[in-house]
């Protein structure tokens, strides 16, 4: 299988991630101070005038320009690999809220909203005897509803579990 998607690959995708590694490198490094350099030396030779100016800051203009196009397709690549490894490992393991696949689709709003909730349930953490208790937003549901059950006989539970109901 690996060696079908190694062909699939298209032209821009192998130069990318070439282009990512070599520009990545020391090598590429050095050759870039290296043009510094030899372009510091010829000032005196071309006396500093505009053309010898124009063709540094042109050079690495063009050069910038490209490579954010390249840094920002490698961070896609590397963001989407981060993503489907962690949803691997979120619906693998018993314990976790399967909820929590793909919530980088969550508008800003509604990622605050599970930040505070995660924040909670920190807090939470940090007082239980048992470092080895842990919380999730399905466990902490089934904590609410529990809460909810035992405490019945007040109106605004009673009530609070109404909507509750009416959600599932």
């Amino acid at each position: 299988m690996a060696d079908n998607v190694k062909k699939k690959k298209n032209l821009f995708e192998r130069f990318a991630n070439w282009a990512t590694i070599a520009t990545g490198s020391s090598a590429a490094f050095l050759i870039a101070i290296g043009i510094i350099i030899v372009w510091g030396i010829t000032g005196p030779i071309f006396k500093y005038s505009d053309t010898w100016q124009l063709i540094i800051n042109t050079g690495t203009t063009i050069v910038t320009f490209l490579m954010v196009f390249l840094i920002q397709k490698s961070q896609n690549k590397d963001s989407k690999a981060i993503h489907l490894k962690l949803n691997e490992l979120l619906a693998s393991h018993q314990g976790a809220s399967n909820r929590m696949v793909d919530i980088e689709d969550l508008n800003e709003k509604e990622l605050d909203q599970l930040h505070k909730f995660y924040v909670q349930l920190s807090e939470l953490a940090e007082e239980e005897d048992d470092i080895t208790c842990t919380h999730s937003i399905d466990a902490a549901e089934a904590n609410h509803i529990s809460k909810l059950d035992h405490l019945n006989s007040k109106p605004h539970y009673v009530n609070a579990r109404k909507n509750h109901s009416k959600k599932s």
